[in-house]
């Protein structure tokens, strides 16, 4: 019995964080060429920048809000290192952003997102050091802008409170497969369908399961702030992450 559950265990952790081919969510290391490698880097440099210093006027004018963004960055990490396999031999997995955006806004999630892709390049093998400019800008950049952008517009029209959260984190995930998948087209086109066919080649890589994978990050994150408005709603008040623009919030969070 005990060596049934160490191999089971063996071949559960090979299949968690054995190096992935090229269709892994996260570009593996050097499979972009060069020119690439550098345009994403220098694309992605003024977000990371930004963010930087986003995170220090946060931390100055409100220290104790140093936990919860350690908390989105956690958060960010576990979800980002499930890797789930796919179809002809790719992987597909959460990404986290979404909560973090929510919190604080995406910019300081391009930070967040580039340590959390740093980490999982050196230890995991998940991603690359030369491919880690492009991995940041679908990871770090898109998802959380369009999880922010999201949230903002659902609340804007006084959507329940859930649906926002929801709709930001399985969005925000969906554009950064989305986005992955333009980016090797680009480097990758089709001999045949040149850039389009590409493109769909590389989202239908994904698919099948990153789209359960969004639903289920989206219900997760609802339920991650359901918990902070029970223990953190102080915080979150200050964060204007429930300020009360919809008079029925209140009654809407589940």
């Amino acid at each position: 019995m005990f060596k049934i559950k160490s191999y089971f265990l063996i071949s559960l952790a090979i299949i968690l964080f054995l190096p992935q081919p090229v269709f892994a969510m996260h570009i593996m290391e050097g499979f972009l060429p060069l020119k690439w490698c550098v345009f994403w880097s220098v694309l992605s440099l003024p977000f990371l920048i930004a963010g930087l210093i986003s995170i220090q006027k946060i931390t100055n004018t409100n220290p104790k809000l140093k936990m919860l963004i350690a908390l989105a960055g956690a958060f960010t990490f576990v979800l980002s290192a499930l890797k789930l396999p796919s179809v002809t031999g790719s992987s597909s997995h959460p990404t986290g952003v979404g909560f973090g955006s929510i919190l604080f806004g995406p910019i300081i999630m391009t930070v967040l997102s580039s340590i959390v892709l740093l980490f999982q390049a050196l230890l995991l093998a998940h991603g690359g050091i030369t491919t880690l400019g492009a991995n940041i800008f679908s990871m770090g950049v898109v998802g959380p802008f369009i999880a922010f952008g999201i949230y903002k517009l659902f609340s804007k029209f006084n959507s329940p409170r859930w649906l926002c959260i929801f709709l930001a984190a399985a969005l925000g995930n969906l554009t950064t497969y989305i986005t992955t998948s333009f980016q090797l087209a680009l480097a990758f086109p089709s001999p045949t369908g040149g850039f389009e066919l590409s493109f769909i080649k590389f989202m239908g890589v994904f698919a099948l399961t990153q789209i359960p994978l969004a639903i289920s990050e989206g219900l997760l994150t609802v339920l991650i702030f359901n918990f902070l408005s029970t223990y953190n709603l102080t915080e979150l008040m200050e964060l204007n992450v429930l300020a009360d623009k919809n008079p029925n919030s209140k009654s809407e969070e589940t």
